[in-house]
């Protein structure tokens, strides 16, 4: 939650990591820190590609995990969402690093000792 709140308003934060690291579960965090769902209410957009939470304020969840090429991501709208005041989360987004908006924030989740994740918090300013 304290991650949460610390997120602009508008922002792209990429959730980066393995399969099974934990990408959706910090985003149902992410999501109930701003306010917008219950960790319930969240699930992976693996097969609808993006999830919308919240009124105010909004939170889009993506999955780029199914898309093969850019040019299927770049579809998607994201362009769109991005110019939104919004948290849009990306699981999978590093995959098409040309359709990403040089100001953004990066999470890298890596695995620990049994249910430990190490967690890489960074803001690219490009």
């Amino acid at each position: 939650m304290k991650l949460a709140r610390e997120l602009p308003l508008r922002a792209a934060v990429l959730l980066i990591g393995n399969l099974g690291a934990g990408k959706t579960t910090l985003a149902k965090g992410i999501v109930k820190g701003l306010g917008a769902a219950e960790p319930e209410q969240v699930s992976s957009p693996t097969f609808t590609l993006i999830h919308e939470y919240g009124a105010g304020p909004k939170v889009y969840h993506v999955d780029l995990y199914r898309l093969e090429h850019a040019s299927e991501a770049a579809r998607l709208g994201l362009d769109e969402l991005f110019d939104r005041e919004a948290v849009v989360l990306i699981e999978w987004g590093e995959r098409f690093p040309a359709l990403l908006p040089a100001g953004r924030i990066e999470i890298r989740i890596e695995a620990g000792q049994g249910d430990e994740r190490e967690i890489t918090v960074s803001r690219i300013a490009i």
